[in-house]
């Protein structure tokens, strides 16, 4: 079985298993494909967050995120007259991850040759692909910004000066050739895994590093108006190594949540199903104005100590582990009332302090930037507005195998495009502060807490289930309410899938420009208009998208039992799609 948010991802790594490759081989295969089918929601140069399950092995998070510069400090960033990080633009701009993270994979797990894996990619790359119609309108909205300031994107991504219309055929053959080159290298390999690391090597202290570290410290346009150089150096390539990490888990409903660390917010998802362990199943509905309240509640909690608490600068995060206990839980349900919060409440850790984080209202913000040229956030706005997003896959195979995986980064509107590379770099370093005393500041060779956040799910020691959402703030807040649906409610995947869906924008924004919004939740109108207004009455400032503006969620699961198998994709869009047989 595989499913994601692009219907070629998904034939794709459904064609792999068929031709006899593994879960990670499709997966890795999948994975390149989509840098090039939906490049204004992810690239070559941003970042992976993936969880592994090898059939009877133990599941592990692959740590696809890269950590900020060498040159990357706040220091340097106060001094330029800096505020935030920019959400456009080199200043933003972590090690690139996702590459490695999928050679990684394919070296580690897989059974193709590297050179097998990347035909899909290539074809896509060089025969071309329709253009989709959210990636033509990303780009229409951006067409002024590469005409004015970023001349290789405007080479790149525009038909003689203008966006092009969904369904061009759109090519990218400098990303083929960057590709070809790769494996160039590869050939060098006397073993499958050699052949892999020889052009790992490559993409690391090869022409690849050279050329985005020269793009990156050429002075362009940010995304707050003003022209900077970055900080990004080849030294920053060489020194990054992918990690395979220990996930953090919580027992729910007798099934087993993993997720990768407090450098990400997938505890968030963790802390929210500690809490509302401690509430009835009539409560866990979120179908019901009751249910929506709750979760809400227990969400705006879960995510004041994500704010609080969570990131890479913070050295010790055994002490975290107590945001997930009984205990510790019971007490912020505790705080849970049959009215809405507006208040920020992160929790108290025993010796720890929790940091404050500036809470800017949309007016605040909307004051403070007046002269922004370039996209911040890839997601979804907190009206519910969609204005391009993360991507996802899951995939599980015969033998067991399972992979949960969330790519982002390096979207097309991020930074200009390299040239010789056919792509452009991530801007996952708006997610720091630049406040040293936040867990999450911006720090040399420090990871941004990151908010891909995949999922697999265990009985036992096996794994069952794969699932995942791009989203920015809203991934483990959807994710949430999917298993609500299916391990409380009994729902099928495709249909907690197709539910109506909700989130609070009542946190601490992880995307430039940043803002909060008290008591905010955004729900579709297919809630219905008794329960929205209920909503209301108990004081949550509501706003109402359209039908099948929110969630982007994909799920593979298999009985360990019987073998069956089952997965479900977002219909929102008409993108999504799960295959298997």
């Amino acid at each position: 079985m595989a499913a994601s948010t692009n219907w070629v991802a998904s034939a794709v790594a459904q064609s792999v298993l068929e031709r006899g490759g593994n879960a990670f081989d499709a997966v890795v295969a999948a994975g390149f494909v989509m840098h090039v089918v939906e490049p204004h929601l992810n690239g070559p140069g941003g970042d992976l967050v993936a969880l592994v399950t090898p059939a009877g092995g133990d599941t592990m998070v692959v740590n696809g995120q890269g950590p900020a510069p060498q040159g990357a400090d706040i220091a340097h960033y106060r001094s330029l007259g800096l505020e935030f990080v920019p959400g456009a633009g080199a200043l933003a701009s972590a090690v690139p991850g996702a590459v490695e993270a999928w050679l990684v994979i394919l070296r580690e797990l897989g059974t193709w040759e590297l050179r097998d894996v990347l035909s899909y990619v290539l074809h896509y790359a060089e025969v071309g692909h329709p253009l989709l119609p959210n990636a033509a309108s990303t780009i229409a909205s951006v067409a002024d910004l590469f005409r004015d300031h970023w001349p290789t994107s405007a080479k790149l991504w525009l038909v003689d000066g203008q966006a092009p219309a969904p369904g061009t055929l759109h090519k990218n053959p400098q990303y083929a050739r960057t590709l070809r080159r790769l494996l160039a290298a590869a050939d060098t390999g006397a073993t499958r895994e050699a052949r892999i690391e020889a052009a790992l090597r490559e993409w690391k202290t090869g022409f690849v590093a050279s050329a985005a570290a020269k793009a990156a410290q050429t002075r362009h346009r940010h995304a707050d108006g003003n022209d900077y150089a970055g900080v990004l150096s080849v030294d920053d390539f060489a020194e990054f190594t992918v990690k395979l990490e220990e996930p953090v888990r919580l027992t729910f409903r007798g099934t087993t949540v993993a997720k990768a660390g407090f450098w990400s917010q997938g505890p968030v998802l963790l802390q929210t199903l500690a809490i509302l362990d401690h509430f009835d199943d009539a409560d866990l509905d979120p179908s019901t104005e009751r249910g929506v309240h709750t979760i809400a509640e227990a969400l705006k909690l879960a995510m004041a100590d994500r704010d609080a608490y969570y990131g890479d600068a913070r050295d010790d995060h055994g002490v975290l582990r107590t945001l997930l206990s009984p205990e510790y839980a019971k007490q912020r349900a505790a705080l849970i009332t049959s009215r809405a919060s507006t208040e920020w409440r992160p929790g108290t850790i025993p010796g720890t302090s929790p940091y404050f984080p500036p809470l800017r209202t949309k007016a605040e913000v909307d004051a403070a930037v007046t002269n922004a040229s370039a996209i911040g956030e890839p997601t979804v706005r907190p009206t519910g507005e969609t204005r391009g997003d993360t991507v996802h896959i899951d995939v599980i195979d015969r033998h067991g195998n399972v992979v949960s995986a969330t790519p982002s980064g390096g979207w097309l509107q991020s930074n200009p495009t390299i040239d010789e590379l056919g792509f452009c770099l991530g801007t996952r370093l708006q997610m720091t502060w630049l406040d040293p005393a936040s867990p999450s500041a911006l720090r040399p060779g420090r990871l941004p807490r990151t908010t891909l956040s995949p999922t697999i799910l265990e009985r036992g020691s096996v794994a069952v289930s794969a699932l995942g959402s791009p989203g920015g703030d809203q991934q483990d807040q959807w994710q949430l309410l999917y298993l609500l649906r299916t391990l409380v409610g009994g729902y099928s995947p495709q249909q907690a899938i197709e539910s109506p869906m909700f989130h609070t924008t009542a946190v601490a924004q992880s995307f430039w420009p940043r803002e909060w919004t008290p008591g905010g939740l955004v729900v579709e109108a297919t809630l219905g208009a008794d329960v929205i207004e209920g909503l209301r009455r108990r004081g949550h400032a509501v706003t109402v998208s359209n039908p099948g503006n929110l969630g982007r969620l994909s799920a593979v699961d298999r009985d360990p039992v019987s073998g069956q198998m089952r997965a479900g994709a977002n219909p929102r869009g008409a993108q999504g799609y799960a295959v298997g047989r």
